[in-house]
């Protein structure tokens, strides 16, 4: 792996704290004619070795970052997106600030607030689709007054850009609301298949479901399979659609009660392989008590 001794005189752009996500969206600045720093410390060694694949520079630290990088772009569970964009403004950086979390525009705007006051200019994004390895699969959403210049730190692709106006928070509320159906009716479902497993009708839904359509029981068991992997991810980013949702005038509880299931699932994180429905089932139907299954 690259040291920050060792960096050129191309652009900087520093990327916090990438999982595979993040790193993805790192190799679009690679290829758009950007230096990518990262910090290496706390990481996960999966996550260092694919940093080392594609050649990003551990800086070494938060400080060294925002001294090198004039760029700084925030890949990050919903829940740490304020706390990391104030560790940045702490230390006075005064480049451009990319927030691509999955967050609330509330939420967008009063982080917004926080950077732009030490000095740094700020720019709203949100990503729509999976890690950015192929064209055509993945947008990244921006909004802000400095949202074109955010965008052209990935000119060169694969991760597709879209400006979507001046206004810090729209493109947060188009990822809200994306998410909103996709992640919602994954979470609906796994809670329909938990709730006739519970009411011993599993089997004669599964059966009407292949009435309609008979590759539909197989889809949707593999689709609740599918989704455990980053359920624990998923139950932040419900609370912050439900949050979208009720600053927009609308009932926030579906949200709520997803991000609950997404959070009866989040013990499947990091698992070796996809677990077998009767093991998600279980999960969804474990009866908590103090935080434990009873």
């Amino acid at each position: 792996m690259k040291t920050l001794t060792e960096s050129t005189p191309r652009p900087t752009l520093g990327i916090l704290h990438p999982g595979e996500m993040g790193l993805s969206i790192a190799a679009s600045a690679q290829n758009s004619g950007y230096s990518v720093y990262w910090i290496a410390a706390g990481r996960s060694p999966q996550t260092a070795e694919r940093a080392k694949r594609i050649g990003l520079i551990d800086a070494g630290s938060l400080a060294a970052l925002c001294e090198a990088c004039s760029v700084i772009a925030s890949v990050c569970p919903p829940h740490a997106a304020e706390d990391v964009a104030r560790s940045v403004a702490n230390l006075g950086f005064s480049g451009l600030y990319v927030d691509m979390n999955a967050i609330a525009p509330q939420r967008a705007i009063r982080i917004a607030k926080v950077v732009t006051a030490q000095g740094a200019m700020f720019v709203d994004g949100g990503i729509i689709g999976g890690p950015a390895w192929n064209a055509h699969s993945t947008w990244l959403y921006l909004s802000g007054p400095e949202a074109q210049a955010a965008a052209d730190c990935f000119a060169a692709g694969p991760l597709e850009t879209a400006v979507i106006g001046s206004e810090v928070g729209k493109a947060s509320a188009l990822k809200m609301c994306y998410a909103a159906l996709t992640k919602g009716t994954t979470a609906l479902l796994c809670g329909v298949l938990a709730a006739a497993e519970a009411l011993e009708v599993r089997a004669d839904l599964e059966g009407q479901w292949a009435r309609e359509d008979s590759a539909q029981p197989d889809k949707n068991i593999q689709r609740a399979r599918q989704v455990t992997a980053k359920a624990w991810r998923f139950a932040g980013e419900m609370d912050e659609i439900a949050a979208t949702f009720d600053d927009a005038g609308l009932p926030d509880g579906f949200h709520r009660a997803a991000g609950e299931l997404y959070q009866r699932m989040a013990g499947f994180k990091d698992a070796a392989s996809l677990p077998p429905l009767e093991a998600v089932l279980a999960a969804l139907l474990q009866n908590v008590e103090d935080g434990k299954p009873a």
